[in-house]
């Protein structure tokens, strides 16, 4: 079984406005420095309080963390938690999503499974970061429009970012996650991301991207955070790694 439910809640937690810890970014060295010496990360801080706006699933772990990383020039990680509790989304929740959630879903993406994954890596950067939809995946104009594309076009404090948008899971799903799966998606979609941003048009050009990445299982983070370390740092740039695990009845997700 997957970790305890530990909140009572209804409509798969569609929460009241709550208090959450925020992260401010600072600077440091990783544990590993000598393996990397060149290579700078940002260690979550607390500091004030956030308010996380009410909407589908029960948002828990650090929020408001990217107006410091936007800023900078370093990677950065970051972790939280979403659950669901035993109320998976269907229909009938989209009036609990918000409006960028609503329009991600109304417009639609470039094919394949992972539209809900692209609505909710958005309701969590819209919640926790107050990130503000822009574009959807098939407005994004590109020049040459071939090649590479990223999910998603917010803005951060008025600041372009793009969200490239993946999935972490096993099947069946209680399965633990492969390390060599890890790096093979870690490689492809930093790769890919530096790709769209080297043809995205200019009057859509962002400052920085996000690889958002919605894990099945806590397991799954120190799976992913170790494959990160091994990737060439021009392959990881400057992007920014978000991963939220998902709790509860998750499997619409994935």
């Amino acid at each position: 079984m997957r970790g305890a439910i530990v909140i009572l809640c209804l409509s798969a937690c569609a929460q009241d406005p709550v208090v959450a810890s925020p992260v401010d970014a600072a600077l440091s060295a990783p544990d590993d420095a000598s393996a990397n010496p060149d290579v700078a990360i940002f260690v979550p801080q607390p500091d004030a309080a956030v308010v996380i706006p009410a909407g589908f699933g029960l948002i828990s772990g650090p929020c408001g963390v990217l107006t410091r990383a936007l800023t900078a020039t370093t990677p950065a990680t970051f972790t939280n938690h979403i659950d669901f509790a035993a109320d998976p989304y269907d229909a009938a929740d989209y009036p609990l999503l918000t409006e960028g959630g609503r329009e991600i879903i109304d417009d639609g993406n470039a094919g394949g499974s992972s539209l809900l994954s692209e609505v909710f890596a958005f309701e969590l950067l819209h919640r926790c970061e107050r990130a503000e939809l822009l574009k959807t995946e098939t407005e994004i104009h590109y020049a040459p429009p071939q090649g590479r594309i990223t999910d998603l076009l917010v803005a951060i404090d008025g600041t372009k970012i793009g969200v490239s948008v993946t999935r972490a899971v096993a099947f069946p799903f209680d399965m633990p996650y492969p390390p060599d799966r890890a790096r093979t998606l870690m490689t492809e979609k930093l790769s890919g991301i530096l790709e769209s941003t080297g043809h995205v048009a200019p009057d859509d050009a962002w400052r920085r991207q996000i690889l958002y990445i919605l894990a099945y299982a806590e397991p799954h983070v120190a799976v992913l955070e170790a494959a990160l370390a091994t990737i060439d740092p021009q392959i990881r740039a400057d992007t920014i790694v978000m991963i939220t695990v998902s709790d509860g009845d998750d499997a619409f997700i994935y």
